[in-house]
């Protein structure tokens, strides 16, 4: 639940490996190296520390260079400082690092609207460079006023850029508050403005740091020996564990005898901590056999279950039923990854129509697809009336605009959640085209990879950007975004013209044969799914399979490095929490197609 660690860097002469077998003989379970005036070490050397450090269980993070802010108004320091900052993250994926730690900048008389609009022009400049790298930006708190980074700052920031995260320096905290963290009820707030401003996956874990200091009027003026200030971590500690939050805590501190008096304390309030005893008559949705972030927990409601704090009257049945018999995964379970991974998923249903593909048994049940709105749905779950020609009358279906309408359509068993290509609002018009990669009998996952490989040069040749995801199940889809103004009709074509493509080209690996007895050994293109009417399951949608995959985002230079089946609904958190929402891009559109149909030789 909670990492202890401390910043600095390995001394001069000493072997990497004997430093680290001292960090992890001394019990720390982290190291933030302090890269803070410069660049001490070359990639290879980060690459060899990194795998020293997992070898020995130890969470890496580094501290970028002072000057690496975002807030230059100086157009040649910017381009230095964006510099520095990218460096810096290339150098935490050498290593394997969760994240990169940086100083957001300084006020120098700005307004908050000036510095926030100077970071996300920065951030816009590096992003497309840092986005796709597996190591978060967390953005450090101020402690004086001079300087820019408030919680609420780094807030706007974060919801803007889904690799920023908070870094909590409770030591700033603690001297822009006026001594105010001297109790645990005070460090409570802290976190629930956090869990209040920040997804759950964003800031749980949580990286913070930690030491003493003194502080005036205007914030911290330096650190001092722990003991010698007013703040302590004992009740910081007593209150993560009453609020459930795990911390990766980095001492801060500049002497030995600071860190081990720190550490010490952590270890004997983590001994003598409790747990707040749940409200009465409460309980967690989920099972207890998965960490989840945002975890949930239910009241009774007749005889089913209410979470607390729905917004909406909405009742849980069966939680404890077993939906994943080989993993023991519930129901409960299910339903407390999709309230965790809502805020990442719900962007990318908002305004679609939703076809449920129910399991009421679990995965390995019997399972029916439902595309009327259930009759019993109740008045806060808006529906999307849609046209059907084949009944001559409009099929309502289910969306989910918020998480109470999203965790009512996982309780009736949808363990996949498939959203049409298009929103409701213009349903003719996908705003994605869909490569569906389907691995005949006999094909594997390397032969998938490599159609996907040519999926994505093709699209370069065009001018066109794609984004993949495991289907979670044996195969990929690559979704290429579109601004909405063709129609299915355009986008199949494109798509099949595409496949064509590939298949002349590489016949050996890939197909698009309908009979399915003629595509043995090869991987299928599916230009098919791009009709109207069709739906795939959606990016993190849970799949109906053995451990319950997920179909997640994916970089493309990780294809060959990654199994689908690694990726679950219990394993996909640290990814989330590195990577932030892969998928974001899908959610901007901004491409067209006539350039590639012309290109294609589409009429």
């Amino acid at each position: 639940m909670l990492a202890f660690g401390i910043s600095g860097l390995p001394p001069d002469g000493v072997d990497d490996e004997v430093f680290l077998d001292s960090v992890a003989e001394a019990g720390h379970r982290a190291y933030e190296l302090a890269f803070v005036h410069g660049f001490p070490w070359k990639e290879d050397r980060c690459e060899r520390f990194g795998a020293l450090a997992e070898a020995r269980n130890i969470r890496l993070s580094i501290h970028a260079p002072y000057f690496a802010i975002l807030t230059s108004d100086d157009p040649e320091k910017a381009v230095h400082t964006r510099s520095a900052l990218e460096h810096t993250m290339k150098l935490g994926k050498a290593m394997g690092a969760r994240v990169v730690v940086a100083h957001t900048g300084y006020t120098r008389g700005r307004t908050a609207e000036e510095l926030h609009a100077l970071a996300v022009a920065n951030l816009e400049v590096i992003e497309p460079k840092v986005r796709h790298l597996g190591v978060a930006l967390g953005l450090e708190t101020t402690g004086t006023e001079r300087a820019f980074g408030t919680l609420g700052d780094i807030a706007l920031i974060a919801s803007e850029f889904g690799f920023v995260r908070p870094v909590v320096d409770w030591a700033y905290v603690h001297a822009m508050s006026g001594n105010g963290l001297t109790t645990v009820e005070a460090f409570e707030s802290v976190i629930a403005f956090l869990r209040s401003e920040f997804p759950g996956w964003a800031v749980d874990p949580l990286h913070c740091q930690f030491t003493d200091n003194l502080f005036g009027p205007k914030g911290e003026i330096r650190h001092v020996p722990y003991g010698e200030g007013t703040l302590r971590v004992g009740p910081l500690v007593e209150a993560a564990v009453r609020t459930g939050l795990q911390m990766t805590l980095i001492s801060e501190a500049h002497d030995d005898a600071s860190h081990q008096r720190i550490h010490a304390e952590v270890e004997a309030a983590l001994a003598g901590a409790r747990p707040d005893p749940p409200r009465e008559g409460t309980r967690p949705l989920a099972s207890g056999v998965i960490t989840f972030p945002a975890g949930v927990r239910l009241a009774p409601d007749g005889d089913g279950w209410a979470p607390v704090g729905a917004v909406h009257p909405l009742r849980i049945t069966k939680p404890d039923k077993v939906f994943f018999p080989a993993d023991g995964y519930t129901k409960g379970d299910l339903l407390q990854y999709y309230a965790s991974i809502a805020p990442l998923l719900l962007p990318h249903l908002e305004g679609r129509a939703i076809v449920m593909s129910r399991y009421p048994d679990g995965a390995d049940g019997d399972s029916f697809y439902e595309k009327q709105a259930p009759s019993h749905r109740p008045d806060w779950l808006p529906v999307a009336p849609l046209w059907s020609e084949h009944r001559g009358e409009p099929i309502e279906f289910v969306t989910a605009p918020d998480v109470d309408s999203l965790l009512w359509i996982v309780n009736l068993g949808a363990i996949e959640i498939h959203p049409w290509l298009t929103k409701a609002a213009d349903p003719g018009r996908p705003t994605q085209a869909i490569f569906d990669l389907d691995p005949a009998e006999g094909a594997d996952w390397e032969q998938v990879v490599t159609v996907a490989g040519l999926v994505r040069l093709v699209l370069q040749r065009l001018g066109l950007e794609g984004h993949p995801k495991t289907s979670g199940a044996t195969g990929i889809h690559v979704y290429v975004p579109l601004d909405p103004i063709h129609d299915y009709a355009r986008v199949r074509a494109f798509v099949e013209a595409v496949g064509r493509m590939i298949v002349a080209a590489a016949p050996d690996v890939a197909t698009m044969e309908w009979d399915i007895g003629s595509r043995t050994g090869r991987v299928f293109i599916d230009h098919n799914q791009n009709v109207g009417g069709k739906t795939i399951a959606s990016v993190y949608s849970v799949r109906p399979r053995p451990g319950a995959p997920v179909s997640t985002p994916l970089v493309w230079g990780e294809l060959d490095e990654i199994l689908p089946d690694h990726l679950t609904l219990a394993t996909i958190w640290d990814r989330v929490a590195r990577f932030g929402d892969l998928f974001s891009p899908l959610l901007e559109g901004t491409q067209r197609l006539e350039a590639a149909e012309e290109a294609l030789g589409i009429d």
